[in-house]
């Protein structure tokens, strides 16, 4: 049994208060490994709520340097921090809120050379990317290892998000493949609303601390969508296909694939 210092005890009071969550629930948090993709919108806060909540290990990958017009919603980055790796920065406030924590970072793209060698030592995986071809990779890795993971997405005003488990519907069963070129606005021309990123980017904390801890209903086999104009959440089921490329019965896919980028750059 993990044992607890005085200032873990109270550090992390709140959560052992809890009675689904409780000593038990705490200490698998902190011998837990949650690997974050992306340290931008989503990125941020999701980061700062597992350090927080004392995640033990906490990998982040970003390949991007921090933008000023990036602070409007990536709030795990400040002023000073323009021109750093995203990572470096994104570390840096994770252990000034938790020293508990290890942080680490993978200052690289994420892409089909690299993507099963840096999602295989995790329990779970956080999609906080802002690309179709990115996520369809990390879909892909995450089932070809049998990893869980989160996936979400936000522009404009709206998100959405789902969790996948081994035998649930992933990316693939909802979107069977990359949008073409053009059919997708980009950010910078349609805008997100800053505090959409932490709207979203909370759930999916949430949802990866459920699943460590072992409570409540997960998001699987459920699409959540809201629109934050008019505060209206729905949650939309969606089934495993059985002809998915990926994770159906009988899988075509045996390769990960580095698709055209032809979506929605949300970094600048």
């Amino acid at each position: 049994m993990y044992d607890f210092t005085e200032e873990q005890v109270e550090r992390y009071s709140r959560h052992i208060l809890l009675q689904d969550v409780g000593v038990e629930g705490q200490e698998k948090l902190l011998q837990a490994r949650v690997l974050v993709i992306g340290a931008g919108g989503l990125g941020a806060p999701v980061s700062l709520y597992l350090a927080a909540a004392g995640v033990g290990h906490i990998g982040i990958v970003d390949a991007d340097v921090v933008d000023l017009s990036n602070l409007q919603r990536q709030v795990i980055h400040f002023t000073r921090d323009v021109g750093r790796p995203k990572v470096e920065s994104a570390k840096e406030k994770m252990l000034a809120i938790n020293p508990d924590v290890e942080v680490t970072t993978y200052y690289e793209f994420l892409d089909s050379t690299n993507a099963e060698e840096i999602i295989r030592p995790w329990d779970f995986v956080i999609d906080g990317t802002d690309n179709f071809p990115v996520k369809f990779l990390i879909n892909d890795a995450c089932v070809r290892l049998g990893k869980p993971f989160s996936h979400g997405g936000i522009l404009r005003f709206g998100g959405q998000t789902f969790t996948h488990v081994p035998g649930s519907a992933c990316y693939r069963c909802m979107f069977k493949e990359t949008p073409p070129a053009g059919a997708v606005p980009t950010c910078s021309k349609a805008g997100v609303l800053g505090a959409i990123a932490g709207m979203l980017g909370t759930i999916q904390a949430a949802e990866a601390l459920k699943y460590i801890i072992g409570i409540g209903e997960l998001l699987t086999n459920r699409l959540l969508t809201f629109d934050a104009k008019t505060m209206q959440f729905r949650t939309v089921p969606v089934k495993q296909r059985d002809t998915c490329a990926i994770c159906g019965s009988h899988p075509t896919i045996d390769r990960l694939i580095d698709y055209e980028q032809a979506a929605c750059d949300l970094h600048k």
